[in-house]
């Protein structure tokens, strides 16, 4: 399935690719252009065939209580930035709030922090 045109080279588009990290299965939304190995199932690089390497891990944010889904990844390829709601457990409770996540070449994912 394609979700999008990349936004780091010409001709490459966004495709879902399921991915298993420390034995936990995730989505990895990369570009067509860009082909990953890893050795020991943790760390994934980009091969000498790929010519582009970006990519969007679906758990990217998960330590904010965010996983991204398909739409949300269709709309940020669409419009460089989207409003998510986030998940702090600051002091023992849970707090909601939305930021900003825009698309960051080099990582995937940015959020911006006023």
């Amino acid at each position: 399935m394609i979700l999008g045109k990349c936004p780091c080279c010409d001709d490459g588009s966004i495709e879902i690719r399921d991915k298993e990290v420390s034995g936990k299965k995730v989505k990895l939304y990369a570009c067509s252009n860009a082909h990953w190995s890893t050795e020991d199932g943790e760390v994934f690089e980009p091969t000498t065939e790929s010519t582009c390497s970006f990519r969007i891990w679906q758990n990217s944010l998960a330590k904010y209580g965010k996983w991204f889904t398909y739409r949300e990844i269709r709309e940020l390829l669409e419009n460089e930035s989207i409003e998510v709601e986030l998940l702090s457990k600051k002091y023992g409770k849970k707090i909601y709030y939305k930021k900003t996540i825009v698309i960051n070449k080099e990582y995937g994912v940015s959020i911006l922090w006023d």
